[in-house]
């Protein structure tokens, strides 16, 4: 593993079931995710995904790709557009950075959700491999 090498993209249709059981675990249940009368008086047509759940899926693409041996240790990520409920997301991420040390590989990889060819959030992740 090397700088510019690609991290398998994780892809994902976030529908509502996905929106209630993400609310469900982390207890936002925010009216922007669910009510539909609070979302028409915004002009909005449908629920917006919880950004956070972003923060999620990044880990996710990460860890898969790594494996159960590797450690997440710092994930920053910033949401740059709403998504939309029924909308599919696609996870992206390139190797920036590979540092050896005594707890072993220090990976970095800057990450995208991309969302209808816009970038919705970007972000850095950095886990250790041992």
């Amino acid at each position: 593993m090397k700088a510019g090498d690609e991290v398998p993209a994780l892809e994902r249709t976030i529908g509502a079931a996905d929106m209630i059981a993400y609310a469900g675990a982390t207890w936002d249940w925010h009216r922007l995710h669910h009510d539909d009368a609070y979302l028409r008086a915004r002009g909005l047509d449908r629920p917006v995904v919880d950004g956070q759940l972003f923060g999620a899926l990044l880990a996710e693409q990460v860890q898969d790709w790594l494996g159960p041996d590797a450690r997440l240790r710092r994930l920053r990520f910033r949401l740059l557009s709403m998504v939309f409920a029924g909308e599919s997301v696609r996870v992206t991420g390139v190797v920036t950075g590979v540092v050896t040390g005594v707890e072993g590989s220090l990976v970095t990889v800057e990450q995208k959700v991309l969302v209808a060819g816009r970038v919705a959030a970007g972000g850095t992740a950095q886990a250790v491999l041992p």
